[in-house]
C-alpha cells in the first residue's frame, strides 16, 4: 500500500470507527429514575420555560444556549475542495465542532444547509437565534459570505463570525505584528502586496488597515492581475475598495520594494525572482493550502533573512485559525456579547502575539518536541496546543467586549475569570490557587536535585516568572545553560538563579564536612563523604537545607523513591521531623481525591496510620478543602479479622483517644468511602456525610494501586506526592512528573510551615 493510500485509509477509519462521525450528545444531568424524569421533562421543565418567557436572558442560566455555537455552512467553498455541497461538507463542520470542544470547552452543533441563495441562507441562520449563543459561518463562497454575514449581523443579537474571513485575518494580524517586531518595521510604513481577493484575502487586508497599514500602500492582485480603477473582469465591490491606479499590471510589476507579501490564492503564484525584488528582510506569508504560493526553501535561496509563514503544519509559523476562533467565542459567550466587533478582534490579535513573545509553555514544548519554540523569525505565533491560549486570548476578548459596551453579562473580576479559564485547561490551577497564594507571602529558596532535567528548567523558569520563590539548581552550569537554550528558555545560570556545581563549588568542603559530621558514627568515612558530595545530588540538596543555604529540597525526577528518602532521612530527619507518609492529590473529573500513604511505609502499624491521618488532615486544608478521611482496608467495619483490618482499627482507637478537629471514619472498603448510599446501608450513623475526599490505606500496595489506576485509567492528574512529616524541608516526586507538576510542588515547598501547621 502506498503512503497516500495508507493515509487515506487511516483517515476514513478514523471517521468510521468505533462509531461513525466525530460527535455525540451526552446528558449533563442525571436521568436515573422517575424523579429525574419529572424534573428534566414534564412537569418540572415548565418552571424553566416560564422563567425564560418572563426574562429571555435567563436562557443562559437554565439551558445550554450560553455555551452553544452553531457551525453553519452550505459547502460552497470548502478549503481545498471547493463547492462540494452541504452534505459532503459535514465531516469538515463536525471537525470544527470538535475543535470548539477540545480547545475551549464550547458545545457545538454543525448545521449544513442546502441553500445557495445568500439572502435565503441568511434568513435561515437568523431564524436559529433562539437555539444558539453564537453563530460561526464556515466555508461559504465569496462574495456570498459577505452578504450572509452582513444580514445576520444586522438582524441578530448574538455574535456572528465568519471564521474564514475574520479568523484568518486575526491570526495573520498576530503573525504580522510579531514579524514587524522581528524586522524592526512598522505597519504605518510598510508596502503590502496581496494575492487573492476572496473572503479571507479581503478580511486580512481590512485587518491590516485597522492595525495601521496605509490604504495607498496596499496592492491587491488576483487571477487577472492588479486590481485597478475601472477594471471590470472578476471584480467585486470588496476588491474595488483596494483598486490601485487605472491601468493593468502583473504581480511581478508591483512586487518591487514590498515589505509584506500576503498570499491567499494558489500554488506557485510567487516566483523566487519576485521575492528577490522585495525590500530587505522581506516578510512572505504564503498561505495557500495545501501547496503555498512559494515554498519556504525557494524563498531562502534568494532572501536568506526572510520571515516566512505558511498554512502548513510541517513548516514554522503555521497560520491556523484554531489559534483564534475557539477563544474569541469563549470570551464572547462568557460575557454575553451581542457581537464580535473590531475591538474584540484586535484584543484577540494582541493576546496571540503577546503569548508568542512570552516564554514557551512546557505543555506546548512537550506537544511539539524537537521544535525550537523561542520567539523569533521561526516562531511568530503560538502553537495550537499551547494551553495558555484559553486564558490569555479569551480574557483579552472578554475585556474588549466589556470596554466597547457589547457585553450583556460583564465579569466583575477579570483576573479571577482568567484564573477560571486557566483552571479549565490546567486541571491543577484552581485547586492549587490557595497554595500559590500562601506561597506568595514568603520568599523561599527551593533547591532542585536534578537541575539539568528540562522539566526542572521549565519549572524554574515558571517560578521566576510567576512566584516569589527562588530556584536553586544542582548541576553542571554549561549543561544547564545549553539545555535551557535548546528548550527556548531565556533564563541564564548565575544571573537568574543560583547553581550548585557538584564538580566544582566553593562550598564543597563545607558540604562534605557537614555530611561527615552527621554520618561519622554511621559508617561514613571522610573519603566516602567527599565522594557522596561530588556525585549524589539529593544528598547535596539535603545538606544545603541542613546548613540553611536553601529552605526546601525537591528530588526524584529520576531514581527510586526510597533511595531518595534514605538520604533525606539521614540528613534532615531527627526526633521532631521524620517521614510520616506520602500524600498524593489526584485531580479527577468530579473533584479532588487525596490518597496516602503511597510510598513511605509499606505496611504501616496502627500508630503510623493514625499519624498519616492527622498529617493528611493538615495538608488537605492547604488546598482550601475540609478533610473527610476514610481509613481503608480489606476489612469493613469489623467484618474481617485480618491484619490490615486490625491495624486500621488500632489507628481508629488512637484517633478516638484525643479530640480531633477533622472528620474521619473506618475501617472500610473504597466503595463505602466514596459512595454515601453504600456507607449508609452498611453502617448507618457514620461520622461524616457525603463522599470521603481522603483515602488512607493500611498498606502502600493498595494506596499505590489506586493512585496509579486513577492516573492512567481515570484521567486523574497527580499533584505530589507530598512528603508529610518533614516540616516542608524536602519532597520527593516521581519520574513521571511534568514541568507543571514540579511548579506545583515548588509552590507546596514554598509555603511556610506556619500556614498549615
Amino acid at each position: 500500500m502506498s503512503e497516500d493510500s495508507y493515509l487515506r485509509k487511516r483517515a476514513l477509519d478514523y471517521h468510521e470507527f468505533p462509531q461513525p462521525g466525530k460527535l455525540e450528545i451526552r446528558a449533563t444531568k442525571p436521568m436515573a429514575n422517575g424523579r429525574d424524569l419529572s424534573l428534566a421533562y414534564s412537569p418540572g421543565v415548565a418552571e424553566a420555560c416560564v422563567e425564560i418567557a418572563k426574562d429571555p436572558s435567563l436562557a443562559s442560566r437554565y439551558t445550554a444556549r450560553g455555551n452553544l455555537v452553531a457551525v453553519v455552512s452550505n459547502g460552497s467553498a470548502v478549503l481545498g475542495l471547493g463547492n462540494i455541497g452541504a452534505l459532503a461538507s459535514k465531516p469538515v463542520m463536525e471537525g470544527k465542532a470538535v475543535l470548539f470542544k477540545k480547545f475551549a470547552n464550547i458545545d457545538c452543533f454543525d448545521i449544513e444547509l442546502n441553500e445557495s441563495d445568500p439572502e435565503k441562507l441568511a434568513e435561515i441562520v437568523c431564524a436559529m437565534e433562539p437555539s444558539f449563543g453564537a453563530i460561526n459561518l464556515e466555508d461559504i463562497k465569496a462574495p456570498d459570505c459577505f452578504i450572509v454575514e452582513q444580514i445576520c449581523r444586522e438582524r441578530m443579537n448574538i455574535p456572528v463570525f465568519h471564521d474564514d474571513q475574520h479568523g484568518t485575518a486575526i491570526v495573520v494580524g498576530a503573525a504580522a505584528t510579531n514579524a514587524l517586531k522581528v524586522t524592526g518595521k512598522s505597519f504605518e510604513n510598510i508596502k503590502v502586496v496581496s494575492t487573492g481577493g476572496g473572503a479571507a484575502g479581503i478580511a486580512c487586508l481590512n485587518m491590516l488597515l485597522k492595525l495601521g497599514v496605509k490604504r495607498e500602500n496596499v496592492w491587491l492582485c488576483d487571477i487577472e492581475g492588479l486590481v485597478y480603477e475601472g477594471r471590470e473582469k472578476e471584480m467585486t465591490p470588496q476588491k474595488a475598495d483596494y483598486a490601485q491606479g487605472d491601468s493593468p499590471a502583473s504581480l511581478n510589476d508591483v512586487i518591487e520594494g514590498a515589505d509584506l507579501f500576503l498570499g491567499l490564492s494558489g500554488p506557485g503564484v510567487l516566483k523566487p525572482e519576485m521575492v528577490a525584488k522585495m525590500a530587505d528582510r522581506p516578510i512572505v506569508f504564503a498561505l495557500a493550502n495545501p501547496t503555498p504560493e512559494i515554498m519556504p526553501d525557494e524563498v531562502r535561496k534568494v532572501a536568506p533573512d526572510a520571515i516566512i509563514a505558511t498554512g502548513r503544519s510541517d513548516f514554522p509559523n503555521q497560520v491556523n485559525n484554531v489559534l483564534c476562533f475557539p477563544f474569541i467565542f469563549r470570551g464572547a459567550l462568557d460575557v454575553g456579547a451581542t457581537e464580535i466587533n473590531d475591538a474584540m478582534q484586535l484584543g484577540c490579535i494582541e493576546g496571540i502575539a503577546a503569548l508568542a513573545r512570552a516564554t514557551t509553555s512546557a505543555e506546548a514544548a512537550a506537544a511539539y518536541k524537537g521544535e525550537q519554540l523561542t520567539f523569533g523569525e521561526d516562531y511568530l505565533i503560538p502553537k495550537p496546543f499551547d494551553p495558555r491560549l484559553m486564558g490569555v486570548v479569551a480574557s483579552a476578548v472578554a475585556k474588549a467586549a466589556m470596554d466597547s459596551g457589547v457585553a450583556t453579562l460583564p465579569v466583575a473580576d477579570l483576573e479571577a475569570y482568567k484564573a477560571k479559564l486557566d483552571g479549565s485547561v490546567f486541571k491543577s490551577a484552581l485547586i492549587m490557587r490557595p497554595v500559590f497564594e500562601a506561597a506568595a507571602t514568603a520568599e523561599r529558596r527551593i533547591v532542585f536535585a536534578e537541575g539539568e532535567d528540562e522539566r526542572v528548567l521549565r519549572a524554574a523558569n515558571a517560578m521566576i516568572e510567576e512566584t516569589t520563590d527562588a530556584p536553586i539548581l544542582i548541576g553542571r552550569p554549561d549543561v544547564i545553560a545549553l539545555r535551557a537554550e535548546r528548550a527556548g528558555l531565556s533564563i541564564v545560570p548565575g544571573r537568574d538563579f543560583e547553581v550548585v556545581n557538584p564538580e566544582r563549588d566553593d562550598r564543597y568542603r563545607d558540604y562534605w564536612s557537614a555530611y561527615h559530621e552527621l554520618m561519622a558514627r554511621k559508617g561514613v568515612t571522610p573519603d566516602l563523604a567527599k565522594a557522596i558530595m561530588r556525585t549524589n545530588t539529593t544528598a547535596i540538596g539535603g545538606i544545603m537545607v541542613h546548613l540553611g543555604h536553601a529552605d526546601s529540597l525537591i528530588a526524584g525526577t529520576f531514581g527510586q523513591y526510597l533511595w531518595h528518602l534514605n538520604y533525606i532521612q539521614q540528613i534532615l530527619g531527627h526526633e521532631a521531623l521524620h517521614p510520616v507518609g506520602a500524600l498524593s492529590l489526584m485531580i479527577l473529573q468530579d473533584g479532588p481525591l487525596f490518597i496516602a500513604d503511597t510510598h513511605v511505609h509499606n505496611t504501616p502499624n496502627a500508630e503510623q496510620i493514625a499519624e498519616t491521618v492527622c498529617a493528611a488532615a493538615r495538608h488537605v486544608r492547604r488546598f482550601g478543602a475540609e478533610p473527610k478521611i476514610a481509613v481503608c482496608s480489606y476489612s469493613q467495619f469489623g467484618n474481617h479479622g485480618g491484619d490490615s483490618g486490625a491495624r486500621a482499627r488500632g489507628a481508629l482507637d488512637i484517633l478516638d483517644a484525643a479530640p480531633r478537629d477533622f472528620a474521619y471514619e473506618g475501617e472500610m472498603h473504597v466503595d463505602a468511602a466514596l459512595d454515601p448510599e453504600v456507607r449508609r446501608r452498611l453502617f448507618p450513623g457514620a461520622r461524616f456525610d457525603g463522599p470521603a475526599n481522603v483515602l488512607v490505606f493500611a498498606n502502600a500496595d493498595a494506596a499505590s494501586a489506586v493512585r496509579n489506576t486513577l492516573k492512567v485509567k481515570g484521567g486523574g492528574l497527580e499533584v505530589g506526592p507530598i512528603l508529610m512529616g518533614m516540616g516542608n524541608r524536602a519532597h520527593i516526586v516521581t519520574p513521571s512528573i511534568t514541568a507543571r507538576g514540579l511548579l506545583n510542588m515548588s509552590a507546596i515547598a514554598g509555603t511556610p510551615v506556619a500556614h498549615y501547621g
